[in-house]
């Protein structure tokens, strides 16, 4: 067919369906959907308005009074804008893309920005084309942020390594809105070639950038923003915000699972500053999801510490949509999307029904999802990634002295306490240990923790940030063997050891970081693991595994234990 007739279709087609949503708007015919009655958030006049909503197309042509071919009586309830997740690592939910959206419905989520940099640690753009497509058709509207620094810094033992050229295509993807946290800001500040080269790239394509850089002040945050940076989620004081508030950047407040910054950051929620924040989670497990819920609960907690509740659901659904330029997401308004979470009230902030759309994808009870299918080729990617030679005990550095990470409680940042010279659980002295898993090196990097308070046994994960090797912390080095060798059989996933034997386990074969299984499921056995794990010691409220995950995380201060040895953050050196 002639493309110029095929264009005029289309034209045709869509110029139909604008003029009958405008003869709805006018009340001349019904409209596909009405929610009636309707009290709903309105984030322009940041206050509450009453009418009926009408929608057609998925759109809002309306507020007033109108008639539906489908009306729902949303009488007593509030209407809010579907809430935006500005920054996700869908990975670190242990499920598919499909799973997690059955779990984040129910709370009012319609879109995430996700950074899918830990799979594409492990297997590149295949990583990236699989969360693409494990994504497609969902519930919610998946849009991603490219990873920035895979590996997280160039000495980083990982799956695969991603350059400008590697990820340039994906710009012109209808679903990729920039560039993921730009974690590497050392390289930014000294001026690293190809580091700069992907800011370049994200802002020829007229892209966002997005910021990693706890801490990061004075003329070292000028050169970072300067280079074209435009938010942070890594600020756990109003100080360090407000700072890089007043330099131009847009705050994500974070609260997750390993990192939790709301309370921290309360001052921002206020008319002076609300405008240049958004919310996020970063890191979210299983146990969150189902039991406390979403950007729903920080939506909550902002509102139970004193926020105003228009202005706490604005921060959670508009500002993030603006950020990013959904300029039809994030309001109730004509022109605009029909994604609406039906509130009970707003100090409760209970989840009763969720639009995506204008289709009901939760009536309170059931999510209605379809799993998306995935190309083999694109499957066989991420299911074969471990290749690593048998752990013994003659790699572990037994009685060495060694460097000695500390623990802070709450927190994903840890302390240089000099050294130990062997293992002590009555000081709360541990091994731990990485061992490189995608190219068979043989590497294992070990040193010494204390906060984590294990007393006896080993605990074991797939999931060791970004690169996502092998981490291990025990008390035994047999202990420590067994929990790894059983994560090498099982392809990836959670081991607990105990008297050199496995007790728990929670297999994770996509990639070493997820699986296909329900929430359910999962959260049932990573519990399981969490039970034994605390029952060997582990200090009430740290979570064993997300905190160990994030101790190779060599771009957060101060030490960082990997393949190659621990690194330390703030002087750029290896100890």
């Amino acid at each position: 067919m002639d493309e110029s007739k095929t264009r005029a279709e289309r034209i045709a087609l869509k110029t139909r369906r604008k003029q009958r949503m405008v003869r709805v708007a006018m009340g001349q015919e019904k409209a596909d959907l009405v929610l009636k009655n309707a009290t709903y958030v309105n984030v322009f006049s940041e206050e509450l308005c009453r009418g009926d909503i009408a929608v057609v197309g998925g759109l809002v042509v309306g507020m007033g009074e109108y008639s539906g071919l489908q009306e729902v009586d949303v009488s007593g309830r509030i209407v809010a804008p579907g809430f935006l997740d500005a920054h996700i690592h869908l990975e670190s939910s242990l499920v598919s893309p499909y799973s997690f959206a059955r779990a984040v419905v129910p709370h009012g989520t319609t879109t995430v920005i996700t950074d899918p940099h830990e799979i594409a640690n492990v297997c590149g753009v295949g990583g990236i084309d699989y969360m693409m497509s494990a994504s497609e058709g969902l519930p919610v509207d998946v849009h991603f942020m490219l990873p920035s620094c895979v590996p997280a810094m160039p000495f980083d033992e990982n799956g695969e390594r991603l350059t400008w050229r590697d990820i340039n295509a994906y710009f012109d993807h209808p679903r990729v809105l920039g560039l993921a946290e730009m974690m590497n800001y050392p390289g930014i500040i000294s001026g690293d070639r190809t580091t700069i080269e992907k800011i370049v790239v994200s802002q020829a394509h007229h892209k966002k950038i997005d910021g990693h850089a706890p801490g990061l002040s004075g003329h070292a945050l000028d050169a970072y923003i300067s280079a074209g940076v435009y938010s942070d989620h890594e600020c756990d004081s109003f100080e360090n915000a407000l700072e890089k508030l007043r330099k131009g950047q847009f705050i994500m407040i974070r609260e997750g699972t390993a990192a939790q910054n709301l309370e921290a950051l309360m001052p921002l929620l206020t008319p002076r500053y609300a405008s240049r924040c958004m919310f996020c989670t970063d890191d979210k497990h299983p146990y969150d999801l189902l039991h406390r819920g979403h950007i729903d609960a920080i939506v909550r907690k902002a509102i139970r510490l004193g926020a105003d509740p228009i202005l706490t659901i604005k921060v959670a659904s508009h500002n993030a949509a603006r950020y990013f330029l959904l300029n039809n997401k994030g309001a109730i308004a004509p022109g605009y999307l029909a994604d609406f979470a039906v509130l009970d009230d707003l100090e409760r902030v209970n989840v009763q029904m969720v639009f995506k759309r204008g289709v009901c994808v939760y009536d309170g009870r059931t999510v209605q999802a379809r799993e998306p299918e995935i190309d083999p080729d694109i499957l066989s990617v991420v299911s074969d990634t471990f290749h690593l030679p048998e752990l013994t005990p003659s790699r572990l550095r037994a009685g060495e002295t060694m460097p000695l990470m500390g623990l802070i409680p709450k927190s994903i940042v840890t302390r240089n306490l000099g050294t130990a010279s062997g293992v002590n659980p009555a000081e709360d002295i541990l091994k731990l240990v990485v061992c490189e898993r995608h190219h068979s090196t043989g590497h294992v990097g070990v040193c010494y923790v204390k906060g984590y308070g294990l007393k006896r046994g080993a605990i074991a994960a797939s999931i060791a940030h970004d690169s996502h090797n092998i981490i291990a912390c025990g008390v035994t080095d047999e202990d420590i063997c067994a929990a790894v060798n059983r994560i090498r059989a099982l392809r990836g996933g959670i081991t607990v050891a105990d008297g050199g034997q496995v007790v728990a386990e929670l297999p994770l074969p996509v990639g070493g970081l997820f699986t296909n299984e329900p929430l359910e499921k999962v959260n049932e056995q990573l519990e399981n693991c969490k039970r034994r794990a605390y029952d060997m010691g582990v200090t009430e409220g740290v979570d064993p595994f997300m905190t160990m995950s994030f101790t190779s995380l060599c771009v957060i201060p101060s030490l960082r234990l990997t393949t190659q040895g621990v690194f330390d953050v703030d002087g750029l050196t290896f100890l």
